[in-house]
């Protein structure tokens, strides 16, 4: 635990911080250690043998409030003891509470019709703060109690550190095969222009079809990158390499294709990343990761080292071992279906603790911030045009006031041009938005 208590509490402070400021900080009930450091946190019984794992050691709401931000673990005090600050707030096992997915591991039987944990019954959003960045607010007292015992302390910039767009490709095109123009023909005799774009797209080309808005979005994107500069900006798009045996992983994509084929060399036209979409099939079976993240490797005729998994459905904690084995070194899938949020209680790039072994992983989890279904879907937010933006911007405020990454989810069918949908847009809206930051 040693390691991952220097880690949590490195990454609480900030990137930004020395070293030397890291070593001023005790982890220790052991009041004859104190006086080793300016700044001690006592630890709670969170990580007590008898107590981990189990219901035991979930936090009990309401949640005690210590200056103004609720803790899950630990006292709302402090006190002095010779020289030395003692925290009685135990923000290392509430930090690592929230970023290791504790709550999944102790809560398996909470699971959605997919195997998903679902979001609605998490802590974040059961205690009211799964739209704050909850990690970032201990960051922040951790940094003011430092300056009460002399540490010079500067906080970081207020600023979008990072924006990955992100698009899923679940399905090129609506009518570009048989099955799909048959389906459009039968839904124009009610519905005429259902059946003329069918016929334009699958006679005309892949440029008619209303779901392939790629070259829309990946203009849009590009406004971004313009605007906040290629370092700050990138555009992915997730692939799906396998699966199929399954009606959640249908159509299954057919890669040697005209229309593929044109897609990838857009893709690479506008330098947009791959990255896998590890199918629906991989989420109940992980170890096909590794032969999925292979094949998308070959088609992309590069190493990929991204991952997003299909229907978010990263089941369990230990699902993510499988990632890291097959050469994976980013995921992007940590966001619920239901609410859009910050699911790991930070808006910010986050190594990923094994909780089941307590082991520090060198795989790194980008938290997905918003994702366009959770906004409008009648299960999930169901918002209006209006609300969804103000939500959206939200967020986005939200990452720039405590220097994280931003990561948004659309997907290439949900702005199609349409006024059945308002993503469109929405994704327009929310990136000019962001172009100001």
């Amino acid at each position: 635990m040693t390691e991952i208590i220097h880690y949590i509490i490195g990454f609480l402070l900030g990137e930004h911080i020395s070293p030397d400021i890291i070593k001023q900080i005790g982890y220790t009930a052991n009041e004859s250690e104190f006086s080793n450091y300016k700044l001690v946190i006592v630890p709670s019984h969170f990580f007590d043998k008898e107590i981990y794992g189990t219901e035991q050691s979930l936090p009990a709401l309401p949640l005690k409030i210590w200056e103004e931000t609720p803790i899950l673990f630990g006292q709302a005090s402090t006190e002095t003891v010779g020289e030395t600050l003692v925290l009685h707030a135990d923000l290392v096992a509430s930090t690592y509470f929230l970023i290791s997915r504790y709550e999944e591991i102790v809560r398996r039987n909470v699971r959605d019709e997919h195997g998903r944990f679902n979001g609605k019954e998490s802590l974040p959003f059961r205690a009211g703060f799964i739209d704050s960045p909850l990690v970032e607010e201990y960051g922040k007292l951790l940094r003011d109690q430092l300056r009460l015992v002399g540490c010079d302390i500067i906080e970081p910039p207020k600023t979008i550190k990072k924006v990955y767009l992100t698009h899923d490709l679940d399905q090129l095109a609506h009518f570009r095969n048989i099955r799909g123009f048959l389906g459009g023909l039968l839904r124009g005799i009610r519905l005429p222009k259902e059946g003329n774009k069918a016929i334009r797209s699958f006679f005309g080309g892949l440029k008619y079809d209303p779901w392939y808005t790629f070259p829309w979005l990946f203009n849009v994107d590009n406004s971004a990158k313009r605007a906040l500069g290629a370092d700050r900006c990138e555009s992915v798009v997730f692939i799906r390499a396998g699966g199929g045996l399954r009606k959640e992983d249908q159509p299954i994509m057919l890669f040697h294709t005209p229309d593929f084929q044109t897609f990838m060399k857009h893709c690479r036209k506008k330098n947009v990343v791959f990255g896998l979409h590890s199918s629906y099939e991989a989420g109940i079976t992980p170890s096909r990761i590794t032969d999925e993240k292979k094949h998308l490797d070959k088609i992309a005729k590069k190493q990929c080292s991204y991952n997003r998994s299909h229907f978010l459905n990263t089941r369990e904690p230990e699902d993510m071992q499988a990632l890291i084995d097959a050469g994976i070194t980013d995921d992007f899938t940590l966001g619920y279906a239901g609410i859009a949020g910050f699911r790991l209680g930070t808006c910010r790039a986050v190594r990923w603790i094994n909780p089941t072994t307590q082991q520090l992983t060198p795989l790194t989890l980008h938290p997905l911030t918003i994702m366009d279904g959770s906004l409008t879907d009648k299960r999930y937010m169901f918002m209006n045009a209006h609300e969804a933006y103000e939500y959206c911007v939200r967020l986005i405020n939200m990452v720039e006031n405590w220097n994280g990454e931003l990561v948004l989810l659309w997907h290439n069918t949900s702005v199609e041009d349409t006024p059945k949908s308002y993503h469109r847009k929405l994704y327009k809206d929310v990136i000019d938005h962001l172009k100001t930051k």
